[in-house]
C-alpha cells in the first residue's frame, strides 16, 4: 500500500522536477535574447515556453515553475552584482552571495506571482487566458518591478527588441508597450504550437503576430524634428580602472589625464565627462574647475562633468552633473539613487556593523524630482546619471524642453560583464521613446552616440582611454510616449484584466 502511494508521489515529484528544470532553463537562455548577444527571437520563445510548461498545473506547481523559470533569468542577468559588489566593492564573499540569493529570490517572485494568478483564476485554456491574461499580468508585474521598492526594470522584455521590428512600438507607447507586443507573440507562438489547437485558432496565432510585427513599419518614423545646426559633441572616456581610481597616488593622474583627453576634443562645442569622473569633490577642485573653465572660453566649448558634490554647511553628498558654460554654471543632482548602492536604507546598528566592516556607509542625498533644466551650449539638456536612465517615465518632465539627452556613467563597477552592453540597450531606448539624440559618456565603455531612432552612431573602444568626436543634431517636439508617459500602458493592462475577471464571473 504504501509503495503504491509512494510510486505516483514519487512520478509527481519527477514531473514537478523536470518542469522546473526546463523552466530554469528557459529562463536563462532569455538573457541571450538582451545584449551583447542581441539573439531577440529567443525572448519571444522563453516566455511561450514558460506558459507552455505552467499549462493545466495547479497554482503552487505552477507558481514555482515561474520561480525557477525567474532564477534562471536573473541569476545568468544579474551576475555582474558579485563583480560590483566583492571586486569592488570589498563586500566579503559569504555576503555578497547572500545579498545575490536575496535580490535574485525577490525578483523571481514577480513570475511566479504571473503563474500563480493565471492558473488560479484562469486555469482553464481559452482565448481570455491565452490572448489577454498572460500578456497583461506580465506587462503590469514588469512595470511593478520598474518602481517598487525603488525598482528594477533591468531585463525587461522590450529592452530585447530593440533591434527588431516591434521596436516601432516604443515611441507610442514606451518599452512596457514594446513588451506588451512581445508577449502577446509569445502567446501566439504558444498557441499555435498547442497540442490539438484547432487550424482556424493557429491561424489566428500566425496572424496576430504578423500584425503586430508590420504595424510599427507603419507607423510615423520621425515624431519629433530637428531644431538648429547639428551640435559638434565630445564624450570623453577616461578609463580608469575602478579599484585605482580612489587612491590618493593615483589622484593627480587622473586630473591630468582628463586635462589631456580633454586637449584632444577641442572644436567641439559641447564636452562630456563621465560619471563622477575625477576622485575629488567639487569643494577640493575648485581652481582646477575654475581653469578648466576659462579654458572652454578660449575653445569656445562648454562643459558637463560628472562629479561629487559636498555642501559642507549641510555636509551632504550629491552623485551631479556640473554644467560650465557661457549661459550660467550649474548643477544637476542625480533623483534616482542605487539603494545599498549609493544610500543604505537600514538602521543605525547595520550602519555601525558596515563600518566595523570597513563596508562603505556613507549616504548621497538624492536630488529634488523638480530641477531646473541647464543649457549647455546653446541647447537644453535632458540630464541623467548611471541607473537613473532605466527609469524612462521619470525623465518626461524634461521633455518637453530638452533638445539633447546626457547621461553619464561609470560603467567600471562591473568590469567586463553584459552590464555595460545592456546599460547602452537601456539607452538606446530611452533615445527611441524621446526622439532625441543621447550622448552617453561612460568611464570605460560603453561610450556612444545614439541617434533619435535609437541606433548607434558612433562609439569609442570599451577600456581604452579616448574621446568620441561627433554631431548630434537638437531635436524638438514630443513623441506621444513622451506626451502620455505609461499610462497608457498600465490602463490597458488594467482594462483587460478587469475584462477577463469579468468573462470568469459570467461564466
Amino acid at each position: 500500500m504504501n509503495a503504491a502511494v509512494r510510486g505516483p508521489q514519487s512520478a509527481q515529484w519527477q514531473q514537478v522536477l523536470a518542469r522546473s528544470t526546463a523552466a530554469f532553463a528557459a529562463g536563462a537562455g532569455f538573457n541571450l535574447g538582451f545584449a551583447p548577444y542581441g539573439w531577440w527571437p529567443l525572448a519571444l520563445l522563453a516566455p511561450a515556453a514558460l506558459f507552455a510548461l505552467i499549462r493545466g498545473l495547479p497554482p503552487r506547481r505552477a507558481a514555482w515553475t515561474g520561480a525557477a523559470f525567474g532564477v534562471g533569468l536573473f541569476a545568468f542577468g544579474t551576475y555582474w552584482l558579485y563583480t560590483c559588489l566583492h571586486v569592488f566593492g570589498l563586500v566579503p564573499v559569504w555576503l555578497t552571495l547572500v545579498l545575490q540569493a536575496v535580490f535574485v529570490a525577490a525578483l523571481s517572485l514577480y513570475l511566479a506571482a504571473l503563474c500563480y494568478l493565471s492558473n488560479r483564476f484562469w486555469l482553464k485554456p481559452g482565448a481570455v487566458r491565452d490572448w489577454l491574461v498572460l500578456p497583461a499580468l506580465w506587462v503590469l508585474l514588469e512595470w511593478l518591478r520598474g518602481w517598487l521598492l525603488s525598482g528594477f526594470p533591468w531585463l525587461s522584455v522590450g529592452y530585447a527588441m530593440i533591434d527588431s521590428p516591434l521596436a516601432g512600438w516604443a515611441p507610442v507607447l514606451g518599452v512596457y508597450g514594446v513588451t506588451w507586443a512581445a508577449v502577446v507573440i509569445s502567446a501566439a507562438v504558444n498557441v499555435t504550437f498547442m497540442p490539438a489547437m484547432s487550424l482556424a485558432k493557429r491561424a489566428l496565432g500566425v496572424a496576430a503576430a504578423a500584425a503586430l510585427f508590420i504595424v510599427p513599419l507603419l507607423l510615423p518614423h520621425d515624431w519629433t524634428r530637428a531644431v538648429g545646426q547639428p551640435l559638434a559633441i565630445a564624450a570623453v572616456q577616461g578609463a580608469v580602472p575602478q579599484d585605482q581610481k580612489w587612491q590618493a597616488k593615483n589622484r593627480e593622474l587622473t586630473l591630468q589625464r582628463y586635462l589631456r583627453l580633454t586637449g584632444e576634443a577641442w572644436g567641439a562645442q559641447l564636452i562630456i565627462w563621465p560619471e563622477a569622473a575625477l576622485p575629488a569633490l567639487s569643494t577640493d577642485l575648485q581652481d582646477y574647475l575654475h581653469a578648466l573653465k576659462q579654458q572652454g572660453q578660449a575653445h569656445h566649448a562648454d562643459f558637463a562633468i560628472g562629479l561629487v558634490d559636498y555642501r559642507p554647511e549641510s555636509k551632504l553628498y550629491f552623485n551631479g552633473i556640473l554644467v560650465l558654460g557661457d549661459a550660467g554654471d550649474g548643477w544637476y543632482y542625480k533623483r534616482h539613487l542605487v539603494p545599498f548602492g549609493e544610500y543604505f536604507p537600514v538602521p543605525a546598528f547595520v550602519r555601525s556593523w558596515l563600518r566595523l566592516m570597513s563596508l562603505p556607509y556613507d549616504d548621497f542625498t538624492a536630488g529634488s524630482p523638480r530641477q531646473p533644466i541647464l543649457t549647455a551650449a546653446g541647447q537644453k539638456l535632458g540630464l541623467t546619471i548611471c541607473f537613473e536612465d532605466a527609469f524612462g517615465s521619470q525623465q518626461l518632465d524634461t521633455l518637453r524642453q530638452a533638445t539633447l539627452l546626457i547621461n553619464v556613467t561609470n560603467n567600471a563597477w562591473y568590469g567586463d560583464s553584459t552590464a555595460p552592453h545592456q546599460h547602452l540597450q537601456i539607452a538606446r531606448m530611452r533615445a527611441l521613446e524621446a526622439g532625441r539624440f543621447e550622448v552617453r559618456a561612460a568611464n570605460d565603455g560603453i561610450t556612444a552616440l545614439i541617434d533619435p531612432h535609437g541606433r548607434v552612431v558612433a562609439r569609442v573602444a570599451q577600456f581604452q582611454e579616448d574621446v568620441l568626436r561627433a554631431k548630434a543634431q537638437p531635436m524638438t517636439g514630443l513623441t506621444p510616449y513622451a506626451r502620455f508617459g505609461n499610462y497608457p500602458v498600465v490602463l490597458a493592462t488594467l482594462l483587460l484584466l478587469a475584462f477577463a475577471v469579468w468573462r470568469r464571473r459570467s461564466a
